[in-house]
């Protein structure tokens, strides 16, 4: 009898998406499906799809898109301990993305401040010539 090792492999994607509403629902289908498709925990595929939704809502809201044909770049990984990193690039704002405090009654703001919550770390990245932006998360698998 032959005894078979799996070893999970680590996965990536990228895709560009539109600047807008649209881009939003065609990026969580899709990272949905792949995390699922990969094996990652129920717990983990949903806070990573509710990150990604977060982060392309704000670049939406708050930033241009990278190049004329209106897109962003919404990117995520998982590595074999089954960590999940999710990233979108925009063109840069105005401002600098950071978690705010807003009231009861504010109709925004809390993008980041969910994030905070669900993500064990993230960050902006925000050094390149061109004046993309990126605003990454990294989720890390419940228990570890």
């Amino acid at each position: 009898m032959a005894l078979v090792v799996t070893q999970q492999v680590p996965t990536s994607s990228s895709m560009s998406v539109p600047h807008g509403p649209l881009g939003v629902g065609t990026a969580r289908r899709r990272m949905r499906a792949e995390l699922r498709d990969n094996g990652a925990p129920e717990s983990v595929v949903e806070d990573a799809v509710l990150v990604l939704s977060e982060l392309l809502s704000n670049s939406y809201r708050h930033a241009r898109p990278l190049d004329d044909e209106q897109g962003v770049r919404a990117s995520w990984s998982q590595d074999g301990d089954g960590e999940v990193t999710v990233a979108v690039t925009d063109g840069g704002g105005p401002t600098r993305p950071r978690a705010s405090r807003p009231s009861v009654t504010a109709r925004g703001g809390r993008g980041l401040t969910i994030i905070t919550s669900l993500a064990s770390d993230w960050g902006v990245h925000d050094g390149d010539p061109s004046g993309a932006v990126t605003v990454w998360a990294v989720l890390s698998p419940r228990g570890r």
